[in-house]
């Protein structure tokens, strides 16, 4: 994703390459179309479908008050990564969440994941040192870090920066990975966007980097493994690609089934995981609608997968008519094949259809609502807002709730940016780029029995499964 100071430019490419610019700035050209194109009307008469509820919102702290990006979530608090650095949310009372702290450390990009009193925060920009107060260099300057900064969160009043791992790249995302031992973390590193003239994010750049975190002794994290995963180069020659494949954007991780899922820009992957040190690509696919392959979520039963498509890079209007409804969605995918040889066949496309005239809006990052027997989503749109998605017959979702802050809708408000949406112990959390944390409620009768459902912790990119009265417990 570019620098702050192009705000309409969020998680696409990453950093200030030449050829990356053109070709960004090529597709979103292709994208706007001929001025007045998207009408500037509201999507919708309401800023909320009935069954949606807005109990809360906390704006952005003056201290970390950079772009709001993931969550994260450990007990009864939420983690909240921003470009600054991340704030920590009390919400033992949803609907009236406190800021408990807020831990100033720039670094760009800011995805978090949570393990018990450890918390790893993604580095993207630079840095002059692994300090949270060290300055930014540029791209080419070899003595720059990037990589995962790691804090102690035990005390969340107070966290304390452990330590640092640099990573080739940077991390523009990281995902939660359990050890087979159980006594260290993997986190495996996603990143991109390499360059002869960056020092220390080279071409070719086909790998993830794969970290491991004792959990007595954090202060020793260090790269364990850096697999290649696209041996052959990955896609390059796909007509309307963001980018080509040259790493991932995102990893998803359902340990207990040993499998992962990778949106890798031009290619969406799934992996054996049963070595968790040592991912195994076992099926590899492509989508000539798919511009950046962004993300990736299993169903409970991990016999679907939903990938998301960030086309344009999170900085044009692609909600609309012209762009239609098979670009810039989501991709719905049933897992067939046998075991150890897996297959994604594709089942639909699903974008919602409350078409957003000028504003910024695509898919993005989201989770499962843990109905037990049964598959339902939601998901950020940017400013096309949050979106409940019915997924139990993967060739037809449809989406059977929103909220979408609008202006246009209801004089004085501010319009809602947001970059991730996940259900977490019967609330919908939105991390809205602009204006802070938003809890919804959701009173619909399909949801209800989510409600059962209690997790101690939540990375959503780390899934694991869920049944009445159990979620993500230690």
């Amino acid at each position: 994703m570019p620098a702050p100071a192009a705000p309409r430019a969020r998680k696409g490419p990453r950093r200030t390459a030449a050829l990356v610019v053109t070709a960004t700035a090529s597709l979103l050209v292709g994208l706007l179309g001929p001025a007045g194109a998207h009408a500037d009307e509201a999507p919708a008469d309401s800023v909320h479908s009935p069954n949606i509820t807005h109990v809360a919102h906390v704006p952005k702290p003056s201290a970390v008050d950079s772009v709001n990006s993931d969550l994260a979530f450990t007990g009864d608090y939420a983690i909240g990564g921003n470009y600054d650095g991340f704030v920590v949310y009390d919400i033992s009372e949803p609907e009236d969440p406190q800021v408990v702290s807020e831990v100033l450390c720039p670094g760009g990009q800011g995805d978090v994941s949570v393990s018990g009193d450890l918390l790893y925060f993604s580095v993207d920009y630079p840095r002059a040192s692994k300090d949270c107060g060290a300055p930014a260099v540029p791209v080419t300057d070899p003595n720059g870090f990037e990589g995962v900064r790691i804090f102690d969160i035990s005390d969340k009043a107070n966290p304390q920066y452990v330590s640092a791992v640099r990573t080739d790249c940077g991390s523009h995302t990281n995902t939660l990975v359990p050890s087979k031992t159980g006594d260290s973390d993997l986190v495996y590193v996603s990143s991109y966007s390499p360059s002869e003239d960056f020092p220390n994010c080279k071409k070719p750049h086909d790998k993830i980097s794969i970290i491991e975190v004792p959990h007595d002794a954090p202060e020793e994290a260090a790269v364990v493994n850096e697999p290649v995963l696209f041996p052959d180069g990955g896609n390059h020659e796909q007509d309307g690609l963001l980018l080509p494949t040259q790493g991932c954007h995102d990893i998803t991780v359902y340990a207990e089934r040993d499998i992962a899922a990778g949106a890798c820009m031009g290619d969406g992957l799934l992996m054996d995981i049963s070595d968790p040190v040592n991912p195994v690509v076992t099926e590899r696919v492509r989508d000539e609608n798919f511009a950046f392959w962004h993300s990736a979520t299993f169903t409970n039963d991990a016999r679907t997968v939903l990938f998301t498509d960030e086309l344009g890079g999170g900085g044009a209007p692609t909600c609309t008519e012209e762009v239609g409804p098979e670009r810039g969605a989501d991709a719905v995918y049933e897992v067939g094949g046998e075991k150890g040889a897996p297959e994604l066949d594709f089942a639909s496309y699903f974008k919602i259809d409350r078409h957003q005239g000028d504003q910024v809006c695509v898919a993005h990052n989201g989770s499962l609502i843990p109905v037990p027997g049964r598959d339902y989503f939601v998901q950020s749109w940017y400013q096309g807002g949050v979106s409940v998605i019915d997924l139990n017959d993967p060739g037809s979702p449809e989406e059977i709730g929103f909220f979408d802050v609008d202006s246009r809708v209801q004089e004085g408000v501010q319009d809602n940016d947001t970059w991730s949406t996940y259900y977490y112990n019967g609330y919908v959390y939105s991390s809205d780029i602009s204006r802070g944390l938003d809890v919804l409620r959701i009173d619909d009768p399909r949801l209800r029995a989510a409600e059962q459902v209690r997790m101690d912790e939540l990375n959503p990119q780390n899934q694991e499964s869920y049944r009445p009265g159990r979620g993500n417990g230690r």
